[in-house]
């Protein structure tokens, strides 16, 4: 690890230097981000999880950019062509992409026409040209016919003589440097639809004739072009800006003057610009070609990452219902709504199957059966998936509840993503042995609805389907983001280690699975633990483990108040200063607000508890074991508006964010089809990212803007002072990328083609113009 990689990232992320150094070493001693950003403050001077998390990308890429530089180096020495100079232009290579052009000429390949030239002494005759275009080309490469080296005529020796200019200007790396990043700057993206793939590859109709700029392309075009061409639907090419017809291109005219060629009237000035010609065009553009669709795809995916982790972590986060008995509904039709009743706890207490729906339809008797089971286990929650039949058993609950107004319940719809994983799962059959499959997913929305955090920690992240074009980006890329986001999560919102599943101990900071079963296991053979201190007796739960992760682990009702808060058990001495200074007695301090409040963090600070330190230790001592996650609140959908024949134009609703994507949201209002708040609805000022507005999860008010009924196909706007359309009617609303499927978004388009570089801009909200791309694009809640 060098210096220059403290100092790198030190700039990238505008701290010091030695905060970077104190946070890679942490790290590297085995430290989680969530360890470093709670209890190590004075160590890093205050970096953020969010700073953390940057580092930690940052560090992993320069020290794989590090072993690359020092196997190309191996690699150059190794074939005695390494000097000092080129020593010095790989030591300062910044990226992977510079670092490969300069290893380019060097690197071993199969072997080349350029490689078989130089083999027949055709070298000098490619230089000797090169540098003085005074000689006639035919009459110096007969000089070197050799019909044993494989040289049969002039012609032939010029061929070769060609082969080897064309290798040498393809590989200069400062010029291919700087032709990419003119080719990024001016060139663009171009599609077409191929031939007799128009029907079968309708969702991509907005790209069958398309061309955009690659610096306006947004993530989620760049995911759908490429999966279109992936499905053999389009013919993606990557074009430099528009050229003359007749004459050199600026980059032929580039690479020209690179290498000193000029048409001044000698005789081998255009044998020369020929050359550089079928340079341009059968290798650097090629190889422009490949770098600029990597370029791409890397951005789009990292943005694709990026939404998708930011998704994640707000329904991790989303507000729970706490410990109140809970019925899970999973809804369905020919086989039956899944019942599926858990305790304060989450304990399972019941379950059943009920037919209220087509084809059985027995309604009543559905309704006395949870009434029954409301009464007998003191129900108050009822959660219903949002899948197949979720309005049909939405109604079936508001019947319920008008029936028995005694049972006092409430009716939540809450997302049934991942659920069917969940209750397939080797974890599922463990925890639910003797629960058949289909109830295992009422029993994971009954729970995911009391602590969304504890219950989705069961499910693979990749599963809850909150992502756009998940299943195209890296999977390593994907999951690692997605395990730092949910680790997160969970250490933001610590775990009680007397009722938290071994899944969600796995995300403890220092806990991996192993460690997890174990502490499951001594609590299952000891009894509840009483103290933090007591998790040191459990197997392999060392002193580095117990450091990471006992300020996460939460104990409430323990023996030590403060085994119930956040503050770490190496900080327990701070507290008994505190304590000393106060003259009270812990339980009486702890909420003591006004006390609190009142003592200076900088009289119980020393060398070893900071000031941070102690700032947190006072404000958790405020408010002990609080909870980072808002208020639950559940929306209240209208009144006779069930289905999507409802809704009329001008009616403002109550709904829940279901999912974020780059061009807007996806709202339930209560009809089984999600409309659209296209990013131009969202606010009366410039939106760049949606998420600036709302996050999944979020409660909003929204006024319906257009109805498609036909295609299914909801507008919707959160300016509810904005005018709405007849239904079926309206300006273009949007483009087709703006129509993707929930959770997985396959495919989407933009303006067409002859439209590109044009002035950024939002698009009318999403209204009757947009329904026939939104139904090629799939826009439709479909079963989990």
């Amino acid at each position: 690890m060098t210096t220059s990689i403290h100092q790198q990232i030190a700039g990238e992320l505008g701290v010091r230097e030695r905060q970077v150094r104190a946070a890679v070493e942490l790290l590297d001693g085995g430290a989680t981000v969530p360890f470093i950003a709670r209890y190590r403050k004075e160590a890093t001077e205050m970096l953020d999880d969010t700073q953390l998390r940057a580092l930690e990308e940052r560090l992993r890429y320069l020290r794989e950019l590090e072993d690359r530089r020092a196997a190309i180096l191996e690699s150059i020495r190794s074939q005695g062509k390494l000097d000092d100079a080129l020593e010095a232009q790989i030591m300062a290579a910044d990226s992977k992409a510079r670092l490969e052009d300069i290893y380019l000429p060097y690197k071993p390949k199969r072997r080349t026409k350029a490689m078989i030239a130089r083999e027949a002494g055709l070298e000098p005759l490619a230089d000797g040209l090169l540098a003085d275009p005074s000689r006639d080309p035919m009459a110096a490469a007969a000089m070197f016919v050799d019909a044993e080296k494989g040289v049969a005529d002039a012609a032939a020796a010029l061929e070769g003589a060609r082969a080897i200019l064309i290798e040498r200007f393809a590989e200069d790396a400062d010029l291919i440097g700087e032709l990419r990043e003119r080719m990024w700057t001016r060139g663009r993206v171009v599609s077409k639809v191929r031939d007799g793939k128009e029907e079968s590859g309708a969702k991509f109709s907005d790209y069958f004739d398309f061309a955009e700029p690659f610096t306006k392309l947004p993530s989620h075009r760049v995911l759908a072009l490429f999966r279109g061409e992936k499905e053999e639907t389009l013919t993606v090419t990557l074009e430099p800006e528009q050229e003359p017809v007749e004459g050199p291109t600026g980059y032929e005219t580039r690479i020209a003057q690179r290498f000193g060629v000029a048409d001044r009237g000698r005789p081998a000035d255009r044998w020369l610009l020929d050359t550089v010609r079928w340079a341009w065009r059968t290798r650097v553009l090629v190889h422009l070609g490949i770098d600029l669709r990597m370029r791409l795809w890397q951005a789009a995916e990292d943005e694709a990452v990026r939404v998708f982790a930011a998704n994640l972590r707000d329904l991790l986060l989303a507000a729970p219902a706490g410990t109140r008995a809970t019925m899970g509904l999973d809804p369905g039709l020919r086989t039956g709504v899944k019942v599926a009743v858990v305790d304060a706890t989450g304990k399972v207490v019941a379950t059943a199957t009920i037919y209220p729906h087509e084809p059985r339809r027995r309604w009543d008797e559905s309704v006395e059966v949870l009434a029954r089971l409301a009464r007998e286990h003191g129900v108050e929650l009822i959660a219903i998936g949002n899948g197949t039949a979720s309005r049909e058993t939405d109604k079936l609950a508001a019947d319920l509840i008008k029936r028995h107004p005694d049972l006092s319940l409430t009716k939540i719809v809450v997302s049934e993503a991942g659920a069917s994983v969940y209750s397939a799962s080797p974890y599922a059959a463990q925890e639910l042995p003797e629960l058949d499959v289909s109830l295992r997913g009422a029993v994971s929305i009954a729970r995911r609805l009391q602590d969304p955090l504890a219950e989705l920690v069961k499910i693979d992240p990749k599963s809850i389907g909150v992502g756009q074009y998940q299943h195209d980006v890296a999977e390593t890329k994907l999951s690692r983001s997605l395990d730092a986001v949910v680790e997160d999560c969970v250490n933001a919102v610590g775990v009680d280690v007397n009722t938290a599943s071994a899944p969600l101990l796995t995300r403890v900071s220092g806990i991996g699975s192993g460690l997890a079963e174990n502490i499951v296991l001594h609590r299952d053979a000891n009894g509840p633990f009483r103290t933090r201190r007591a998790l040191k007796d459990v197997p392999r739960l060392g002193p580095k483990a117990f450091e990471q992760c006992a300020g996460f682990l939460r104990i409430p009702g323990g023996d030590d108040p403060l085994d119930a808060s956040s503050v770490h058990p190496e900080s327990y001495p701070v507290v008994h200063r505190i304590l000393a200074g106060t003259g009270g007695q812990l339980r009486e301090l702890i909420g003591n607000g006004a006390v609190l409040r009142s003592l200076r963090p900088s009289d119980f600070a020393d060398d070893t508890f900071g000031l941070p330190t102690v700032t947190d230790i006072l404000k958790e001592l405020e408010k002990p074991g609080r909870d980072p996650r808002p208020a639950f609140r559940a929306a209240t959908f209208k009144e006779g508006v069930d289905k999507i024949s409802d809704l009329e134009p001008g009616m403002l609703l109550e709904g829940v964010v279901t999912n974020v994507a780059a061009f807007g949201a996806f709202v339930d209002v209560g009809v089984h089809q999600d409309g659209l708040v296209h990013v131009s609805a969202m606010s009366d000022r410039f939106v760049k990212d949606p998420r600036e507005v709302v996050k999944p999860g979020d409660i909003v008010r929204v006024k319906v803007l257009d109805v498609d009924i036909p295609r299914k196909r909801i507008s919707l706007t959160l300016r509810l002072d904005d005018d709405t359309k007849p239904a079926g009617g309206g300006p273009r609303a949007g483009r087709a990328d703006d129509g993707q499927r929930r959770g997985d978004r396959r495919s989407g388009g933009p303006q067409r083609r002859g439209g590109g570089g044009r002035p950024a801009r939002q698009d009318p909200p999403p209204s009757g113009a947009l329904a026939e791309a939104l139904r090629k694009a799939g826009l439709d809640k479909g079963p989990r």
